[in-house]
């Protein structure tokens, strides 16, 4: 694997399970799983994204954070997590009663997603998407260019992360947890962390495990956690050591 987009190339495709989301009652195998991924960059392309474009995400460990995060990274752009508010980016995505949160440049775009929103102007993520083409042309990304942004204090420099640097940092967290097909890894640091998206999403997705973004009951075989976290899981990583 050389970038993220291989995470979900055709021959991924399996009755495996990829990502459980208890809170919502829903859960995706590889097949679906890709195939969402796919449709979500196709989403992403007609709405204006690009390489080197940014998708702002809010941080909400939900599905279509997720998928907001790998279909942009199959069009070589980049996805930064937060808070909605003033961001120079493309596309902006939030639960719907946060889209409007966002101050995008001229030609920004919101979507929204948690149900239909109420302006027209908002796309509805759930419905767009579902009515996507479900695959995805061959789109050749360099693995040094930068797939995720992270700011790192009011005046620091944003921390920039490149394909390459998250699927290495992922391959060291997989290999030391040994995890692997049916393992599920819970995801309990905020996704504006690089660590929880390396850790989290990237390494069960390169290992073939499942990523488990959990209610107050579900319980991982790992975890990638914050500072100072006590989670039930008994093995678990902090997602400021991973990047």
């Amino acid at each position: 694997m050389d970038a993220l987009g291989d995470l979900v190339t055709r021959d991924r495709r399996s009755d495996d399970p990829a990502l459980s989301a208890p809170r919502e009652r829903r859960a995706y195998d590889y097949r679906r799983f890709c195939t969402t991924a796919w449709k979500t960059g196709n989403f992403w392309r007609r709405r204006g994204l690009h390489a080197d474009a940014t998708v702002a995400v809010a941080d909400d460990p939900e599905p279509e954070a997720v998928f907001a995060f790998l279909g942009a990274a199959l069009l070589g752009a980049r996805t930064r997590f937060g808070a909605p508010g003033e961001v120079d980016a493309r596309i902006g995505v939030a639960p719907r009663g946060a889209v409007d949160g966002y101050d995008l440049p001229p030609g920004g775009q919101r979507v929204a997603y948690a149900g239909p929103p109420d302006d027209p102007s908002v796309a509805h993520f759930e419905r767009d998407v579902w009515s996507e083409n479900p695959a995805f042309p061959e789109t050749p990304v360099d693995p040094e260019s930068v797939a995720l942004v992270a700011a790192d204090g009011d005046d620091a420099p944003d921390r920039e992360y490149s394909h390459a640097d998250l699927l290495s940092a992922a391959r060291t967290v997989a290999d030391d947890w040994g995890i692997g097909p049916g393992d599920e890894v819970a995801v309990r640091a905020p996704l504006a962390d690089p660590g929880a998206i390396a850790a989290g999403v990237v390494a069960p997705l390169v290992a073939g495990a499942a990523i488990l973004l959990p209610d107050d009951e579900a319980v991982g075989d790992y975890a990638v956690v914050e500072d100072g976290g006590d989670p039930p899981e008994s093995r678990t990583v902090a997602a400021s050591t991973v990047t």
